[in-house]
């Protein structure tokens, strides 16, 4: 099948484009990245695209007057990059309804919780305040409610008795760095589609849709 192209929007380390990245390139997800864009010049995963001769962009909201300006210049440079999926990994911006809307079914992103649970930031502070037994990551398509879109795919992981914040983190980061790849296989291979408020993937699979902790599970393409 045809490479799908993906845009990745980040704003730090990179950790889940360099998963993506890894998918991307070793032919287990059929896409190529065609474009990174930052709103931070800093941002450490502008250099994990350059290093592999992806391209890429940065743009600063506080060098537009307004949001609508700058997710205006946003969405241009994606679509002159002729994408046809965005990818948020670890982007800190929130989307206004005009931009998701023009990417609708289009448009994933990752959070460090079982989606609904746990919206937001600090996430895993509170899922330790909270005395949850489990936690993990969910991929989701993007809406214009926060945190809220239809899953796709969600990674669990256990909460140990001794865990911090940062051992927690730590642990769900390795589950997104697989589920997040997995996601973007089922969409660009055509077999996740939204139907109303929730995921429908086609020829599925047993357990397709729950990514287990790295130790009891692996995936290692479709």
């Amino acid at each position: 099948m045809a490479l799908r192209r993906v845009a990745v929007l980040i704003s730090g380390s990179g950790t889940n484009l360099q998963a993506l990245i890894d998918a991307t390139r070793s032919g287990r997800v059929p896409a190529r990245i065609v474009r990174v864009v930052s709103d931070r010049p800093t941002a450490g995963g502008l250099a994990r695209a350059a290093r592999t001769g992806i391209p890429t962009a940065v743009i600063r909201p506080h060098d537009f007057e307004s949001r609508g300006a700058f997710e205006e210049a946003l969405d241009r440079l994606l679509r002159e990059a002729e994408a046809e999926i965005v990818c948020l990994a670890g982007f800190m911006r929130v989307l206004g309804r005009a931009m998701v809307e023009g990417w609708a079914g289009r448009m994933l992103n990752i959070h460090p919780s079982l989606l609904p649970a746990f919206p937001g930031l600090e996430v895993h502070e509170r899922v330790l305040e909270a005395g949850m037994p489990v936690t993990g990551c969910t991929v989701h398509f993007v809406t214009a409610e926060v945190d809220a879109g239809p899953v796709l795919v969600q990674g669990v992981v256990p909460v140990l008795p001794d865990d911090t914040p940062e051992r927690l983190r730590a642990r769900v980061l390795e589950v997104e760095h697989r589920a997040y790849p997995r996601a973007l296989d089922l969409l660009v291979r055509g077999r996740a589609v939204v139907e109303g408020e929730r995921v429908v993937v086609r020829d599925e699979r047993p357990g397709e849709r729950l990514l287990l902790h790295p130790l009891l599970a692996r995936w290692t393409g479709p």
